[in-house]
């Protein structure tokens, strides 16, 4: 019956109703308060509705139904940096990449997440670690650029967004793309601190990553991503 109800739930959110979503999961965790999918499927939901706080306690229940899941303490760490708690995101942070030292998506959030609070250079070292176990990850390229930028290192800046225009098939001159170009946010946009969860993960994630958030803006996921 539970697995129904977070069926139709999914579908809800898979057509925008998040609300109705929200209360077909609540339905199956009255069922059994535990159930991870449910839960994942619910604070991703909250997220999408604007209710960080509400979004974080779910986040934090299923890190504590499984601390050793890498995938639940990243997106707690995301959803604590999110409701200003950047102490203990950054504690989630270092775990989810010390239970996946060798996952380069682990070091691009944790870059990401150091931008955002202002350890710059700390940002472009998480940054050149999850290109060297990923050399073609174009968004993380793209986004050691943006920092760069910021930095004022005009000469290293180009060579990460040539390098990572280079792997989309990105020429700036043609203004013409590849099919995947949607994975890598413009270096000439999107260079002020996104605001929103949805604005941050996009961000963050390596190519296999952001096709998962990709989905998600069309659908919540199962909690039971591959690792890598």
């Amino acid at each position: 019956m539970s697995s129904e109800l977070i069926k139709k739930g999914i579908e809800s959110c898979r057509n925008g109703a998040f609300e109705m979503g929200v209360s077909f999961f609540n339905e199956a965790l009255a069922k059994d308060s535990n159930q991870a999918e449910a839960l994942y499927n619910r604070a991703r939901a909250l997220s999408k509705l604007g209710r960080l706080e509400d979004s974080l306690k779910d986040f934090k229940k299923l890190t504590e139904i499984d601390d050793s899941n890498a995938s639940y303490i990243g997106d707690y760490a995301v959803s604590l940096h999110l409701n200003d708690k950047n102490n203990l995101a950054k504690e989630a942070f270092e775990k989810a990449l010390t239970l996946e030292p060798e996952n380069p998506y682990r070091y691009s959030s944790r870059a990401f997440f150091k931008d955002r609070i202002g350890d710059l250079e700390g940002a472009i070292q998480d940054y050149e670690k999850a290109i060297a176990l990923d050399p073609e990850d174009a968004v993380a390229l793209n986004n050691k650029g943006l920092v760069e930028e910021k930095l004022g290192y005009k000469d290293k800046a180009k060579d990460s967004f040539d390098k990572s225009n280079e792997l989309v098939g990105y020429r700036p001159e043609s203004k013409t793309v590849s099919d995947d170009v949607s994975t890598v946010p413009n270096s000439t946009q999107e260079t002020s601190s996104p605001t929103s969860r949805g604005q941050v993960i996009k961000s963050v994630f390596t190519k296999d990553g952001f096709k998962d958030f990709a989905r998600f803006s069309k659908d919540l996921l199962s909690p039971k991503r591959k690792k890598k």
